[in-house]
């Protein structure tokens, strides 16, 4: 659920690699329109990212099985596969047109397209028509097919950007990135699941009650369908795109230096270091959301409780930097590491503790600033591993196919935790052992996953939990993120040591 919250900062060290030696001050006001609408572009990107996130806390609250919380899972792979088609974005274009409108208009337009259909369909899908039930197969699709454009968007931007400015203002494109993506997050996400919500609408915004929120995930697709097509129409024809004359070496090239970078003996270390390093905490990124949720926790206050993370997302990078900055910053990653194992027996307790302070889903105030705490405390260790791993990244980056290597890098670090969770959350159910439907009379009624427990609820029954997944993943996935601590932190360790050549390609060896 949080995941996407840092996906933003995860590209904009590319930008940075991009803009070394700029050759004067940088003066904004000058390209004030290009900034305005760079990040407007990252706001639109934001928007599927956080509809995405929305979708699992509103499917939990619908009773699905966790099984099929892991198939829409899915819908976050684009963005940690990108890498596979993003060669053949930068390489094929109508000159006549622009390298990079060729790609944005035709991509922008897809998805007001497909927000407008899935607004059509989104309440069937959910099962909140009647007769209908809930295809959590056919959500997976289609909120996939909006963050594969949204991904193919996000490379198309991230190279419009270093055109769109001057020389010296390009260094505000991973200011546009990052604003622009947190703010579409935080509307499509936390916004919208207040407004949604009939309890904090009746609360805070209406003088008379009613049964439902100011707008259901319909309405909000359909607007931000209209709004896609008609700022893609407008920038269709009135932005103009400068010519971009970087040299580009095509799309096999690029596929070769990928190739030859994963061919590095120091490489497939650190990848398989990187990919396995966060079994560790699967369970409590993927689940703990999702179970406090269940345990009685009402779906808008999850939404404001990851928005407690932004101000540290914002702040904790530039804090964290001076600890990165010298010839070891992986040692804040390894330091950082026994404390998110850890936080996986705190949030165990938190778990547990959920559904016993809560009565009828009241929970009295120090209940919440206990969870906002705890989960401040688990951002700041997140964080410092995240702010070590993008800064190891940029140290071992060979500055010959800087944006390739990086790119790749960002994409292992991103596939390691979308792995992770899918599996976590496919587990939760196999692991679990339910009683049967008690106090009914229907034979046929059993507890064996969501839905069955949703009907037997409905039939006046009750299920008993006796053995919860959650708890059995937490205790496996941390025996294994210590294993990991034994076994990989020496190699992590020795890997900082290495000279620049072990992370050169062959070509630029060569050179």
């Amino acid at each position: 659920m949080l995941t996407m919250l840092r996906k933003a900062v995860c590209d904009q060290e590319s930008f940075e690699l991009s803009v070394e030696d700029t050759p004067k001050a940088s003066n904004w006001r000058k390209d004030r329109g290009s900034i305005f609408l760079l990040t407007f572009l990252y706001v639109l990107q934001g928007i599927p990212l956080g509809l995405a996130g929305t979708v699992p806390i509103l499917l939990q609250g619908l009773g699905v099985s966790y099984k099929e919380q892991a198939v829409f899972s899915f819908v976050y792979w684009p963005f940690a596969i990108k890498l596979l088609w993003a060669p053949i974005v930068d390489s094929f274009y109508f000159p006549a047109f622009g390298r990079r409108k060729s790609w944005l208009i035709p991509t922008q337009y897809l998805l007001g397209i497909f927000m407008i259909l899935l607004s059509y369909n989104v309440s069937h899908l959910l099962g909140q028509s009647e007769g209908q039930k809930i295809n959590v197969f056919a959500l997976m699709v289609y909120f996939f097919i909006l963050n594969l454009l949204a991904a193919t968007q996000d490379i198309v931007v991230d190279g419009w950007a270093l055109t769109m400015l001057s020389r010296e203002n390009v260094g505000f494109a991973s200011t546009c990135n990052a604003i622009g993506q947190t703010a579409g997050y935080f509307i499509a996400f936390t916004i919208f699941m207040a407004l949604e919500s009939a309890d904090f609408c009746n609360s805070y915004l209406r003088f008379t009650p009613c049964n439902a929120g100011i707008v259901d995930l319909a309405g909000f697709l359909y607007f931000w369908g209209i709004l896609f097509l008609v700022v893609t129409t407008l920038v269709g024809i009135f932005k103009k795109e400068q010519s971009d004359s970087s040299t580009q070496n095509g799309v096999i090239d690029a596929y070769r230096q990928l190739y030859q970078i994963t061919k590095l003996p120091a490489i497939r270390i650190y990848v398989l270091a990187i990919l396995s390093s966060k079994v560790g905490f699967a369970a409590v990124d993927a689940v703990t959301g999702l179970k406090l949720i269940e345990g009685g926790l009402s779906k808008e206050t999850i939404a404001f409780v990851a928005l407690a993370a932004v101000p540290v997302q914002v702040v904790l990078p530039a804090l964290l930097s001076r600890f990165t900055a010298g010839p070891r910053p992986l040692d804040l990653h390894l330091k950082s590491y026994p404390l998110r194992l850890l936080f996986g027996f705190v949030f165990v307790a938190v778990v547990w503790w959920t559904p016993r302070v809560g009565e009828g889903g009241a929970f009295p105030h120090y209940y919440y600033a206990v969870v906002v705490l705890l989960f401040m405390i688990h951002q700041v260790a997140v964080y410092a591993m995240f702010v070590a791993t993008m800064a190891f990244h940029a140290k071992i980056s060979d500055p010959t196919i800087g944006g390739t290597y990086m790119t790749l890098l960002n994409t292992v670090c991103n596939m390691a935790g979308q792995w992770c969770s899918t599996v976590a959350l496919w587990f939760v159910d196999p692991l679990s052992y339910y009683s049967d439907c008690e106090g009914t009379t229907n034979p046929l009624l059993n507890c064996y996953n969501g839905p069955n427990r949703e009907e037997c609820r409905k039939a006046g029954g009750h299920c008993m939990t006796y053995i919860d997944g959650y708890y059995v993943e937490v205790i496996i996935t941390t025996v294994i993120g210590i294993l990991w601590l034994l076994w990989l932190r020496p190699r992590v360790r020795k890997l900082q040591s290495l000279e620049d050549s072990a992370w050169a390609t062959s070509h630029t060896q060569s050179q």
